[in-house]
């Protein structure tokens, strides 16, 4: 569950608007992401799209920008399917609505159940620009008709 202050508006031309991420096939526009009515954030509408998580720092400014996507979906894998895959040292560029491209370098990929999610680690401050890529994981409950784990890549 997001704990973050409501941050100053980000200026238009920062809001990031395509994610790239060549090593697993993913390019996906963005779409902005806020909060459930639960506080928990928001999901895309669209399996095969990402989404920005709007009270996150803008891609490139200080504090961590989070991107969120399906891992799949009824109709099959969803944009971030191999997001578990991503090894230390790949790349993830993406490029703002001003045009500017800001490249991230994966630091680790980790995997924690839904229960034990580090919100602090995820969206907590940090002392210069980093990105959070965050998916489902794990077990699927059937019963549920939800994956048990969360998948967040790390990346500066």
């Amino acid at each position: 569950m997001p704990s973050l202050a409501s941050p100053a508006p980000v200026p238009a031309a920062d809001r990031p608007t395509r994610i790239a991420i060549p090593s697993i096939g993913v390019d996906s526009s963005l779409l902005d992401l806020g909060l459930q009515k639960d506080g928990t954030l928001e999901v895309p509408g669209d399996p095969q799209r990402a989404g920005w998580f709007d009270r996150s720092a803008a891609p490139g400014r200080q504090g961590p920008a989070i991107i969120a996507g399906h891992i799949d979906s009824k109709s099959g894998p969803a944009v971030f399917y191999r997001l578990a895959a991503l090894k230390a040292g790949a790349r993830i560029t993406v490029t703002t609505a001003g045009g500017k491209k800001v490249t991230f370098t994966v630091d680790g990929v980790q995997q924690y159940r839904k229960a034990e999610f580090p919100t602090a680690a995820v969206y907590g401050p940090v002392p210069g620009p980093v990105l959070r890529l965050i998916t489902c994981g794990g077990p699927f409950d059937r019963d549920g008709g939800h994956y048990r784990d969360n998948v967040v890549v790390y990346a500066s």
